[in-house]
């Protein structure tokens, strides 16, 4: 009798090793978008960040933008935000490195928060590629991940955005125009059209290779016919590159006017003193760094080797000593401005009366009347100048017991006299936000004070100048930066160096500057177009998704 042969066994529940959609096959492949995928996500992050200080490579920000959006482009919109995110880590690790300096896990922690802001971005990306026009519609969600990065939580924190990397390109004049978003979108959009180049080029690729089949017979189209919708496809492509060489042309055609009541300035950096004191002696030296500087300049002057400055600008932390309760600060920094002549701006920290917090201040220091206006820094630092949730954090994490005291926040714009202008001032990484340096942009010159001496020599410094350059094209301003170790700088209303110092030497420039009283467009325009361009993404993000809900209900 012959056996039976019995029917096949179903295959058992879960994959075959090495095969299927288990876990582990499927980590090996990639996930969900494939090895080929997620690693061109992460080269878009790694070739953004050369485009920042100091490396300044410009052009990488687009074709960062351009290899993170093909990445993207064609997938679901839950793949499309972990390539994002994927591409945000490659891009935030290596360009906030400065971060490293007080501590790897503080780096690492900040950098993937940063990076999990690209999650939406990236589903967004996934969905409007589906769209016509996509290009324009990936910029606004890139304006639209940088207005939510640089809000919340805490106030946010927009450092790395964008615009931030093409602050001496042809696009800078933008900002004149559209303030910091108008130039991010702008790069988004340069990205958004090399990256459609590439696909339009790839399709009209695909068209050509269909061409020896015609000529052979093999049922196609007319070889002549194939060879010419081969070309029309290729049209999209040279459109696309045509109209981004075009924005990059229509920055040059921006006026950037310099004109205005000529006035003489001088940025003192003092330069901080070498590790080896107490934290007491450590906070008298730095304050005498930028006595003896003013007093050096104060000579130069009465000997006819430097022009006489109407104004002078110390940075943040020129004094940590309280100038309002202790004697020898106060009289250390009144003989030093009475020698120069002149009012000066001294960055000092003081303490609230109540002696429970402490003010980040910039006092306007007049030689007769000693020290009168100031401005208190709005934007502290959290988890730096002041502990959210301290009460819970002190007990985790031992290394916030080096705050001791959080800093008050100002409540006031930093217009102020100082001489023959008003100066509009920002302290440190408030340079950072719009809105801060917009509410002071009605100054004559602008002013940021920093204290950079804990990120020196890291690309922090650089990335704050680059900060600086693009918000004095911004509001039509000059823009004095004065740091204690350095980077301090001196820069024109069009953005171009007038002086720079190095890191961690004393020095002291001087020079003539605008002051000026128009306004640009983009200060008339104030938050209007930043809102209107992440509309715009937003606007797509949920045409698209009601496209692909009525496709799925037709099916």
């Amino acid at each position: 009798m012959a056996q039976e042969t019995l029917p096949e066994r179903p295959p058992a529940a879960g994959p075959a090793r090495g095969e299927g959609p288990g876990r582990l096959a499927r980590l090996r492949r990639g996930g969900r978008a494939g090895w080929p995928r997620t690693l061109l996500a992460a080269a878009g992050g790694l070739v953004m960040w050369p485009a920042f200080p100091p490396a300044d490579l410009t052009p990488l920000a687009p074709l960062g933008v351009a290899l993170l959006t093909l990445a993207i482009r064609g997938r679901a919109a839950r793949t499309g935000a972990w390539l994002a995110f994927v591409g945000g880590a490659a891009f935030f690790l290596p360009v906030l490195d400065g971060i490293i300096k007080i501590g790897p896990d503080g780096w690492v922690l900040l950098s993937l928060v940063q990076a999990a802001y690209f999650l939406p971005l990236g589903a967004g990306i996934a969905l409007v590629t589906r769209l016509p026009g996509w290009p324009v519609w990936t910029a606004g969600l890139w304006v639209g991940e940088e207005l939510l990065r640089g809000r919340v939580p805490f106030g946010g924190f927009p450092w790395a955005r964008l615009a931030f990397s093409q602050t001496a390109t042809p696009l800078t004049p933008y900002a004149s125009w559209g303030g910091a978003p108008l130039v991010s979108f702008l790069t988004a959009l340069i990205g958004g059209l090399l990256a459609y180049a590439v696909v339009a080029a790839l399709r009209a690729r695909t068209a050509a290779r269909s061409a020896p089949d015609a000529e052979t017979g093999g049922g196609g189209a007319p070889a002549g016919r194939t060879r010419r919708a081969a070309a029309a496809s290729a049209v999209p492509a040279c459109a696309a590159l045509a109209v981004g060489a075009a924005i990059v042309g229509g920055g040059t055609l921006i006026p950037t006017p310099t004109s205005g009541r000529p006035v003489t300035v001088a940025v003192v950096q003092g330069n901080v003193p070498r590790l080896g004191l107490d934290f007491l002696g450590q906070r008298k030296a730095v304050l005498n760094n930028h006595v003896q500087r003013t007093h050096e300049l104060a000579a130069r002057v009465r000997a006819g080797k430097a022009a006489r400055p109407e104004l002078v600008v110390w940075p943040e932390n020129a004094s940590d000593l309280d100038p309002y309760t202790e004697p020898e600060a106060y009289a250390a920094i009144d003989g030093a401005v009475r020698d120069i002549g002149v009012p000066v701006l001294v960055g000092a920290l003081t303490d609230t009366p109540d002696g429970k917090k402490v003010e980040n201040r910039g006092i306007v220091w007049d030689p007769r009347s000693g020290p009168g206006d100031y401005y208190v820094k709005r934007h502290p630092v959290p988890f730096g100048e002041y502990l959210p949730f301290r009460d819970v954090l002190t007990k985790l994490i031992t290394r916030f017991e080096r705050i001791p005291r959080d800093f008050a926040r100002g409540t006031r714009s930093g217009v102020m006299r100082l001489g023959p202008v008003d100066i509009g001032d920002v302290i440190c990484f408030e340079v950072a936000y719009d809105k801060e340096v917009r509410d002071v942009s009605r100054g004559n010159v602008l002013v940021v004070q920093t204290n950079n001496a804990t990120y020196g020599r890291t690309s922090l410094p650089p990335q704050q100048i680059a900060m600086s350059r693009l918000r004095a094209v911004e509001h039509g301003r000059a823009m004095l930066v004065a740091a204690t170790s350095g980077i301090s700088a001196i820069v024109a209303p069009d953005g171009r160096m007038v002086g720079r110092s190095r890191e961690f030497v004393p020095d002291v420039q001087v020079a003539r500057v605008p002051a000026r009283t128009s306004r640009t467009l983009s200060d008339r325009l104030g938050e209007a177009p930043e809102w209107v361009l992440a509309a715009l993404g937003l606007g797509a993000v949920c045409a698209a998704a009601w496209s692909t809900s009525r496709k799925n209900e037709g099916n």
